[in-house]
């Protein structure tokens, strides 16, 4: 089986060409993503309108640099997937019409993938891991502690009901002065900080549900940096190793709640624990993770950082999960902002899928 995925929900531009292989595995033959962080750092955050012109200029090339790397033709494939949300609509809509396209004048099966379930297989891609398992889920966009029970099946264990984590890094770093993308320069400046001389809240702590909150944080880090403004070197990284600290903390404390709540509500424990979205790639939190499934006993599953930002290749897997399903979509597939995994969960406190 070979799809081609293509995501375009956000700030990336991507493709890829993914074989099902005779294991079982993910065979990833083409991966190409065209970023658009120089875009949108003057504004220190995504535009939409600027995504979405900047997904027509380039979506055409992208899928053909994909499809020239694996060596194929739309002809080779045996199905398209397309990113249809939750994201920017005006993105989304982008790489959604041009797999339809692709779909219909190849005769190819269209699958409208979920963004949100594509980084929650993606642990399939990589470690071929079997159901179920706990995923949590850490980007700009979303903040949620996961019971991934097969394809299609998932049950929100918490979420946040304010900021994402990697939104309040962002929110952090501009209050700062440090550029955009927040995270990376948020983690790289805390490395020469002191981490005890701010002590700033862990939102949430003690809380029975595995939920996050990350506005009391934001608004304590820029009082605190309003205190003793102008801000010295040291102190800037001081602050931000603080700040780290904190998210931290509570990601390793909510994901303890998180896995009491799976085993509770799943009826066992989780065959691992699956770390995925952006700010997968920090270090510390990856650290401490793995410190707490070291404690449990379980097995800590973080997909390469290439695959943990948006990617088209996560997007092809699950196309190859749900045709392998029978699972197909029809070209009428709408666009959806929103679109949350777990259906009873319906939308989250913050308004987010």
């Amino acid at each position: 089986m070979l799809v081609l995925g293509i995501e375009t929900t956000c700030d990336e531009t991507a493709a890829s060409v993914v074989a099902l292989g005779r294991a079982g595995n993910g065979d990833i033959r083409s991966n190409v993503v065209l970023s658009q962080i120089a875009e949108h750092a003057a504004y220190g955050g995504v535009v939409p309108e600027i995504a979405a012109r900047a997904h027509v200029a380039a979506i055409d090339r992208i899928v053909a640099r994909a499809m020239a790397d694996a060596g194929a033709d739309f002809g080779d494939l045996d199905g398209v997937a397309a990113a249809a949300g939750p994201g920017l609509i005006g993105g989304v809509m982008v790489g959604l019409v041009t797999g339809k396209a692709i779909a219909l004048s190849a005769g190819k099966p269209f699958v409208a993938v979920n963004h949100l379930e594509a980084h929650a297989l993606t642990a399939r891609l990589t470690d071929g891991i079997s159901f179920p398992y706990l995923l949590l889920l850490v980007s700009g966009g979303h903040t949620q502690l996961v019971a991934v029970r097969g394809v299609g099946d998932y049950l929100r264990l918490g979420t946040t009901i304010d900021d994402a984590v990697g939104e309040a890094f962002d929110k952090v770093a501009k209050m700062l002065g440090l550029p955009y993308p927040g995270g990376p320069h948020v983690e790289k400046v805390a490395a020469a900080g002191d981490v005890r001389r701010f002590d700033f809240p862990r939102p949430m702590h003690g809380r029975a549900t595995p939920d996050f909150s990350f506005s009391g944080l934001k608004t304590a880090v820029r009082l605190a940096a309003e205190r003793i403004a102008p801000l010295s070197a040291t102190d800037l990284a001081d602050i931000c190793a603080s700040f780290q600290a904190a998210i931290v903390d509570v990601m390793v404390e909510r994901t303890r709640v998180g896995l009491r709540a799976f085993r509770e509500k799943v009826g066992g424990p989780p065959t691992a624990v699956v770390v995925a979205g952006g700010v997968a790639a920090n270090e510390a939190i990856r650290r401490a993770l793995q410190r707490l499934t070291d404690e449990a006993g379980l097995r800590l599953i973080v997909p390469p950082q290439k695959l943990c930002t948006d990617n088209g290749a996560m997007i092809a897997w699950t196309g190859i999960e749900k045709l392998r399903l029978g699972m197909t979509d029809g070209l009428d597939f709408a666009a959806r902002p929103r679109w949350p995994l777990d259906k009873s969960a319906a939308t989250s406190p913050n308004g987010k899928a």
